[in-house]
């Protein structure tokens, strides 16, 4: 007999604590060969002052064990504190976010009988860097960061995952034909991994039409990966589709450990009631105890799982006439499981989870690529202002001079707006001015960048940020405003 495998329990809020003791209770009487170390987070630490949500002590359990067993935490909308999840996963370099979407025909309602989709979610980058700011009286902005590795790292994963995995297909879903340089190296990268697994199907899709394909024909998908907003909102979706976000558990996977949860949040307002479904939780267990090999429990409760939905014994959330037989609470749907440990669904597939050294993913090794050439060819120069029209701006603007550098152009909300822009423009009190040698096309240094922001400041203009403008190995490193 293998010895226990240690592993960091959190508890949570609203109905965390009810669905973990449940799940506890399951993979435990199925013969989990686990040692538990329990920690506090989320709304309790939060109101005791520590704005992180987390002690230090339960980083060292979580360094120590490197397997995290975690129940919702709740996250205030708006403002409050940040997302302790969002933390969590990039503390801890979590970056592979990997979410089952599976029906369970006829047993949950769905319209989809035979979805089985996989959702690859990016999960340190993109817009959740949470770098925001309010600039002006009317603006406020969110920076998308998406970068070589972190695209790289995610995208291999897809593919390694759906190689061990006997998967055929990963589709990519972006937004490139907007976001040109962002989604546009995601699609780049995308690409060139495919290169190296010919033996799977690989397509991309816009993601507004692929969002649509798969709410209408997720059958047609296998594996897709995506960036971290695009894939936190398309796995719920798929999630729902497939029958309930309640049933869905979700892995994060990084290097140096992995965190294990349900897809949804901690429903306070159904705390304390036993109503509270716990198979999103179990299933995030399941892929827990895969992760720590210890593939026949996980065969043991899958199983059990699909057994009691087969026979009927529901929670609230998916209970329906004609097709559940009886109604349960959080302890009694346990409780059901527990009893067909050993059993299998007779309609439903049978799972059978096994260690296969020929199927194992291959380590996610990133190489750095080489440094490009760098040269500095302007600036955008933001400016708080709103005493007239664009061409009122653009024509005192234009007469600020500093550096050897000119005036190209005034865009607003990234459209074009000076030199003849369109009257029927919109615009705020948010300038985006470009800014090149008066050589245009000449190589600039920060002495000229500096030269220009004295003779702005003098000129009594407002600036509120800057963005250097480079070329990579001669390749422009910017986008061009709308209609530039």
């Amino acid at each position: 007999m293998s010895k226990n495998i240690p592993i960091t329990v959190a508890h949570g809020d609203g109905i965390g604590p009810e669905i973990m003791d449940a799940t506890l209770r399951i993979i435990q009487a199925a013969g989990a060969r686990i040692e538990i170390e329990t920690i506090d987070i989320g709304e309790k630490v939060y109101l005791s002052g520590n704005s992180a949500g987390i002690a230090e002590s339960s980083w060292d359990s979580l360094r120590r064990t490197k397997v995290f067993l975690k129940a919702p935490i709740t996250t205030p909308q708006g403002g409050g504190f940040k997302s302790l999840n969002v933390t969590t996963r990039k503390s801890l370099g979590l970056y592979a976010n990997v979410r089952p979407c599976v029906s369970f025909h006829p047993y949950v309602a769905t319209k989809h009988p035979v979805m089985d989709v996989v959702i690859i979610r990016e999960n340190e980058e993109d817009l959740y860097a949470g770098i925001e700011h309010r600039q002006t009286d009317e603006v406020y902005q969110c920076l998308k960061l998406i970068s070589h590795p972190g695209s790289e790292k995610i995208i291999r994963y897809a593919f390694e995952y759906a190689r061990a995995n006997g998967r055929k297909k990963v589709t990519c879903f972006v937004k490139d034909n907007i976001m040109k340089m962002t989604d546009g190296l995601f699609h780049k990268i995308f690409d060139e991994v495919a290169l190296e697994y010919p033996e799977l199907i690989s397509e991309t899709w816009i993601v507004d039409i692929g969002a649509a394909k798969l709410a209408d024909t997720p059958e047609n998908f296998d594996v897709i990966v995506m960036q971290n907003l695009y894939g936190d909102i398309l796995s719920d979706v798929a999630a729902q589709i497939a029958g309930s976000v309640g049933l869905a558990g979700s892995a994060n996977v990084g290097d140096h450990g992995a965190m294990f949860e349900a897809i949804h949040g901690s429903a306070p307002r159904r705390a304390g009631q036993n109503l509270a479904n716990p198979s999103g939780l179990l299933l995030g267990a399941v892929l827990m105890l895969n992760h720590i090999n210890q593939q026949d429990v996980a065969t043991k409760v899958h199983n059990a799982w699909l057994k009691t939905l087969e026979d009927g014994i529901h929670t609230y959330d998916i209970y329906k006439e004609g097709v559940s037989k009886e109604k349960v609470g959080t302890r009694e749907f346990a409780d059901a499981v527990i009893a067909r440990v050993g059993q299998v669904p007779s309609k439903l597939k049978v799972v059978s989870y096994h260690a296969d050294d020929e199927k194992k993913m291959k380590p996610i090794v990133y190489k750095k690529r080489p440094k490009a050439k760098k040269d500095l060819v302007g600036i955008d120069v933001f400016l708080h202002w709103d005493n007239g029209t664009a061409e009122e701006l653009g024509n005192a603007f234009s007469k600020v001079t500093g550096g050897g550098m000119k005036l190209k152009l005034i865009s607003n909300r990234g459209v074009k707006v000076w030199p003849n822009g369109q009257p029927e423009t919109f615009c705020t009190d948010h300038w985006r001015c470009r800014f090149y040698s008066v050589n245009e096309g000449e190589i600039i240094n920060h002495k000229n960048i500096i030269d220009l922001l004295t003779a702005i400041n003098d000129s009594g203009f407002e600036f509120i940020k800057t963005e250097h403008l480079y070329n990579f190995d001669g390749e422009v490193g910017y986008t061009l405003a709308q209609g530039q």
